[in-house]
């Protein structure tokens, strides 16, 4: 068990602070999300589009499965990994499952810097939608080992906090 999986809401930061927790440690990386689109070839968006969710699921099921083989990894999870318990499951089998949390606040700002957020495209209210989405996955983030809030922190500064929690903690 030598990964450190970033589990978390959309918008949270899950990628830029694995790359720079994995550039930290001298792990390597992966974004779970920008595998599956490499693999495809086209972009989650499209991949939605084209495909639908139930498709993308299986699609990120497979790529968590072979990202738990990895070893000495900081891997990067897309906001729904946690919807489905087998991800889950073999996430922790290979690694700690550290959550990156934010307030509403937090997370639409960073939704607004991204076209590339498929669940939230086409809503009006974007508010309304991230607030019910956290709501319908209350207790799916309660998985991880580790909870950091990344509300107005700098980037340097939670990956400190990760790589302190760990070490007092003795996890990995």
């Amino acid at each position: 068990m030598n990964n450190i999986v970033l589990i978390g809401f959309m918008g949270t930061g899950k990628t830029t602070i694995g790359k720079g927790l994995a550039h930290k440690l001298s792990y390597d990386f992966l974004d779970t999300d920008e595998e599956i689109e490499r693999q495809e070839g086209i972009s989650i968006s499209n991949i939605f589009d084209k495909y639908g969710e139930e498709y993308f699921r299986l699609l990120e099921q497979k790529t968590v499965k072979q990202a738990s083989s990895l070893k000495n990894t900081v891997i990067s999870t897309g906001g729904g990994v946690v919807l489905n318990p087998q991800n889950i499951n073999y996430l922790k089998s290979s690694g700690l499952l550290v959550c990156l949390e934010a307030n509403i606040d937090t997370i639409y700002k960073n939704a607004l810097k991204s076209d590339n957020r498929p669940l939230l495209c086409g809503h009006q209210d974007l508010k309304g939608r991230i607030t019910a989405m956290l709501k319908n996955r209350k207790g799916l983030y309660d998985c991880a080992d580790i909870k950091v809030n990344v509300d107005e922190k700098y980037i340097h500064d939670i990956i400190e906090e990760i790589i302190i929690t760990i070490k007092e903690r003795k996890i990995l």
